[in-house]
C-alpha cells in the first residue's frame, strides 16, 4: 500500500447546521494546541546537546484531548508531526552533503501552529477508516466523528456523527488516506484535503480521463521544448513548428501588488514582532492565487501537447542562467512568484503521468542566440527578440525553446515556427484550443486567447556583444 503513488483531491465543505459548524470549531481548535505541546517536547530535545526527538514523550496528552478530538485524531496529530521531524531531517542531511546542491540554506525544525495571542491555525485530521463520504447529484456529504466531549456538550445522538455537505467532485479514485479539513480564513471557507492511493497501472489511465486528447500510440515520436521564464510561465515549440505561450506579466503584477502590501504591514510592526495573522493570510492569499494560475497552465500546456502527439519535452534548466544572468527582478520572478523549482516539478509530475517524458536541459544562452542564422548580434527587450543580421522579429521566449530544441535534437523543427514572427497580434481561429500559435492569458479561472503585440527592441543594446 504504502508505495502507491498517492493523489489528492480538494473540495470545498460546509456544515450541515449551525450545530455541527460549531463543533467542528471547536474540534479544530484542539488540533494545534496537541501539535504545538508535541512539538515543544521534541524541540526541547533536538536543541539538547545530546537530545534525540524520538525520546520525546507525549503520550500523555492523549489523557486531556481525546475527549475532545477522539483518540484517533490524537494519533495523527502525532504521525503527521513525526513525517514532519522526518522531512526535516532529510533536508538537513542534503544540506551537509556537499555532493547535493538542492538545499542551500540550513532548514528550520517543524515550528508551531499558531499561539494564544495571534490565534490557532484551525487544521483537523481524520484516520482514513473514519470518515465516509456520501456522493449524490444533489447533495454530497462528508461524515465523521469527534470526542466524547464534544458529543455531549452539544447533545449529539447515539452514533450521530458530524456531518459537511461537499462541493467538488473527486478526480481521483484509490483506497482513502488520512483526510485533512483547514479552514481558510482569509476566504472564510472550510477545504478538504482528500489523499488517495492508486494503484500504479491504474494512475495514467486515472489522469488521461481529465484531458481532451490522448497520445495516438502509433505515431508518438514527436518531441518539444518547453521555455520557463520570468515574463511568461511557459513557451513552447513543437519539432512541427506549433508554438503555444502563456502570458503571466498580470499575475506578476497581481503577485507583486500583494507582495507590497505585506511589505507596508511588515514595516508597522513594532520592533519584536516579525509577522501577524493579517500578514500570514496575505502570504496564503498571494501563494493561492499563483499556484492556481500555475497548475492551471501545466494542465492546459499537457492538454495541447498531447493534441499535438508529442512525445518527449525538454524543458529548460534555469540554474546556469541564474547565476550568469542574475537580477533582482528575474530572481524574484523565478524564485518567489512562480516558484520555478516547484513549477519544474509539477510540470514532471503532470507530464509523466500522461504517458511524456520530460528532460530537463541547460537554458545557458538559448535566448541570446538567432535561432534562424546563430549569430549573436541580437537584442532582446522583455518579450520582444530581434536579430540584427538577418532581420527575425520574434517572441523571445519561444526563440528560447526553439534553440532548445535545436540543441538537443540536433536539426531545427520540421517548419519554422510561423508564430515566431512579429508585425501582427496572434492570428486567432474560431476554435483556439486548436490553435498552433496560441497566446494565453490567465482571467482568474482559465487561461483564454489573447494577442501578443509586439516591441522592435531595434534600438537595444546586442545581447551577443557589447554596446557599441
Amino acid at each position: 500500500m504504502s508505495d502507491q503513488p498517492q493523489r489528492t483531491n480538494t473540495y470545498t465543505a460546509e456544515p450541515d447546521t449551525d450545530r455541527y459548524k460549531q463543533v467542528v470549531f471547536d474540534w479544530l481548535a484542539a488540533h494545534a494546541p496537541l501539535w504545538n505541546q508535541i512539538t515543544y517536547r521534541r524541540r526541547q530535545q533536538y536543541f539538547k546537546e545530546d537530545g534525540d526527538v524520538w525520546d520525546a514523550d507525549y503520550t500523555d496528552l492523549y489523557d486531556e484531548y481525546a475527549p475532545i478530538l477522539g483518540k484517533a485524531a490524537c494519533q495523527q496529530v502525532a504521525r503527521k508531526n513525526s513525517e514532519a521531524w522526518r522531512s526535516h531531517f532529510r533536508l538537513l542531511d542534503k544540506y551537509h552533503d556537499k555532493s547535493d546542491s538542492t538545499v542551500t540554506k540550513k532548514p528550520e525544525p517543524p515550528g508551531y501552529w499558531g499561539n494564544r495571542n495571534d490565534g490557532y491555525e484551525l487544521h483537523g485530521l481524520i484516520r482514513n477508516d473514519l470518515y465516509s463520504f456520501d456522493w449524490n447529484e444533489d447533495k454530497s456529504v462528508l461524515e465523521f466523528g469527534v470526542g466524547d466531549v464534544l458529543e455531549d456538550r452539544y447533545n449529539f445522538d447515539h452514533n450521530e456523527r458530524v456531518t459537511l455537505e461537499v462541493r467538488g467532485n473527486p478526480q481521483w479514485n484509490g483506497n482513502d488516506s488520512r483526510l485533512e479539513l483547514i479552514y481558510d480564513e482569509a476566504a472564510n471557507t472550510l477545504c478538504v484535503q482528500h489523499p488517495v492511493r492508486i494503484r500504479p497501472d491504474k494512475l495514467q489511465e486515472q489522469r488521461l480521463d481529465a484531458y481532451t486528447h490522448t497520445l495516438t500510440p502509433e505515431n508518438t515520436s514527436r518531441v518539444a521544448a518547453l521555455d520557463v521564464g520570468a515574463n511568461n510561465t511557459l513557451a513552447l515549440v513543437t519539432d512541427h513548428g506549433e508554438t503555444s505561450v502563456y502570458h503571466a506579466r498580470p499575475e506578476f503584477e497581481r503577485f507583486q501588488s500583494l507582495t507590497n502590501r505585506i511589505a507596508t504591514l511588515q514595516s508597522e510592526l513594532p520592533d519584536d514582532q516579525y509577522t501577524s495573522t493579517q500578514i500570514q493570510r496575505l502570504y496564503d492569499q498571494r501563494s493561492r492565487k499563483r499556484d492556481h494560475a500555475r497548475d492551471a497552465a501545466v494542465k492546459h500546456a499537457a492538454d495541447w501537447l498531447l493534441k499535438h502527439n508529442v512525445e518527449t519535452v525538454y524543458v529548460g534548466d534555469l540554474t546556469d542562467v541564474l547565476e550568469t544572468h542574475w537580477s533582482a527582478e528575474v530572481n524574484q520572478k523565478t524564485h518567489a512568484f512562480w516558484s520555478h523549482r516547484k513549477l519544474v516539478e509539477r510540470i514532471r509530475l503532470t507530464f509523466e503521468d500522461i504517458g511524456i517524458t520530460v528532460t530537463e536541459v541547460s537554458e545557458q544562452d538559448s535566448s541570446s542566440e538567432c535561432p534562424d542564422c546563430e549569430s549573436s548580434n541580437v537584442a532582446r527587450d522583455g518579450d520582444s527578440f530581434r536579430c540584427h543580421d538577418c532581420h527575425l522579429d520574434a517572441h523571445s521566449d519561444l526563440v528560447g525553446a526553439w534553440n532548445i530544441l535545436q540543441n538537443q535534437v540536433g536539426v531545427g523543427p520540421m517548419a519554422r515556427p510561423a508564430a515566431l514572427g512579429a508585425g501582427s497580434p496572434r492570428d486567432e481561429p474560431e476554435n483556439p484550443t486548436t490553435c498552433d500559435g496560441a497566446y494565453w492569458q490567465w482571467n482568474g479561472h482559465d487561461w483564454t486567447p489573447t494577442e501578443w503585440e509586439q516591441s522592435r527592441p531595434s534600438d537595444q543594446p546586442s545581447i551577443g556583444k557589447p554596446a557599441s
